[in-house]
C-alpha cells in the first residue's frame, strides 16, 4: 500500500535563519561569563575621611595640657611667671627718691636748728632721731607696698591666665568637632563620587558582557516573529514508488472487480489476492 508523506516547511530563508540562530546561541552559551569584571566594589575611605578619623583619635584628651597649665597658674608659685621684670628697678628708683627726700628733710631740720641757735643741741638730735625712725618705717612700708602691689598684680594675671586655659580646654573639643564634621562631610561626598564611578564602570562591564546575549535575544525574537507570521510557507508531498508485490496486488484487485461487474459472480480470485 502506498504511503503519502506531507510536511509543512518554512520558507528556505527562514529555515536558514533558524539554523544560524541555533549555531550562534550554542557557541555563545558554551563559554561561561566572567562575572569578576562586574563584581560589586566598595569605594575606600577618602583621605579627608581618614584625616577626620585621625583628628578624632588625637582629639581625645587633647584638652589635658590646658588643664595642667591652668593648675600651674593657680598653684602657690603660679604668680611668679607674671611678675614684672622691671619691678625691682621700680622699687629701687622709688626708694632712692624716698632717701633723697629724707635727706632734704633732715637738712631742713638742721637748718631750723641753726636759725634757732640750737644747732648741735639735744633738741636737734631728738628731732633727727625721731625723723629717722619715722622715715625708716615709712621706707619699709613703701617697699612692702610696692612688693605687695606687684604680687597682687601677678596673682591677678595668673588667675586670668588660668581661666583662659580652662576656656581653651572647653573650646578645643568644639573646634575639633567642627573640623571633624567638615572633613567627614567633604570626604563622604568624595567617597560617594568614587563609588558612583565604580558603579558606572561595573555597569559598563556588565553591559559589555551581556551585550552578545541581548543582541542574540533580539535576533532570536526576530526569527521567531518571522517564522510565526510569514505567509510564504509551502507543503511538500512525497509518494514512494510501489513495490512489485504492491503492483501485483493492485492489478489483481482491479481484475477481480471487473469480473464481478461483468458476470455478476463472486470474485474467482478470492483467496489468491
Amino acid at each position: 500500500m502506498a504511503i503519502q508523506e506531507t510536511r509543512t516547511l518554512p520558507a528556505p530563508f527562514i529555515e536558514t535563519l533558524g539554523q544560524d540562530y541555533a549555531k550562534q546561541i550554542t557557541a555563545l552559551t558554551a563559554t561561561p561569563i566572567d562575572t569578576s569584571k562586574f563584581a560589586p566594589q566598595v569605594a575606600a575611605q577618602d583621605p579627608l575621611q581618614q584625616q577626620a578619623a585621625t583628628l578624632a583619635g588625637q582629639g581625645i584628651g587633647a584638652y589635658q595640657p590646658y588643664i595642667q597649665q591652668a593648675q600651674q597658674y593657680m598653684g602657690p608659685q603660679g604668680y611668679q611667671a607674671f611678675m614684672s621684670p622691671y619691678q625691682q628697678d621700680v622699687i629701687s628708683q622709688t626708694l632712692s627718691e624716698f632717701d633723697r627726700q629724707k635727706q632734704m628733710q633732715e637738712q631742713q631740720i638742721r637748718d631750723a636748728a641753726v636759725r634757732a641757735g640750737a644747732f648741735g643741741g639735744g633738741r636737734e638730735g631728738v628731732q633727727l632721731a625721731e625723723f629717722g625712725a619715722q622715715s625708716g618705717r615709712e621706707r619699709a612700708l613703701l617697699q612692702s607696698g610696692l612688693l605687695q602691689q606687684g604680687f597682687n598684680q601677678a596673682q591677678q594675671l595668673a588667675s586670668q591666665a588660668a581661666q583662659q586655659q580652662v576656656g581653651l580646654a572647653s573650646l578645643l573639643p568644639s573646634l575639633q568637632q567642627q573640623d571633624i564634621s567638615t572633613l567627614g562631610q567633604v570626604g563622604a561626598t568624595q567617597q560617594a563620587q568614587t563609588q558612583a564611578v565604580l558603579d558606572a564602570q561595573r555597569e559598563a562591564s556588565r553591559s559589555a558582557a551581556f551585550e552578545p546575549y541581548e543582541r542574540l535575544g533580539f535576533y532570536g525574537s526576530g526569527v521567531t516573529g518571522i517564522m510565526g507570521g510569514y505567509p510564504g510557507q509551502y507543503q511538500f508531498s512525497s509518494i514512494p514508488n510501489p513495490t512489485p508485490l504492491q503492483t501485483a496486488l493492485g492489478a489483481g484487485s482491479t481484475l477481480a472487480g471487473i469480473y464481478g461487474a461483468v458476470s455478476g459472480k463472486s470474485n474467482p480470485f478470492k483467496g489468491i489476492f
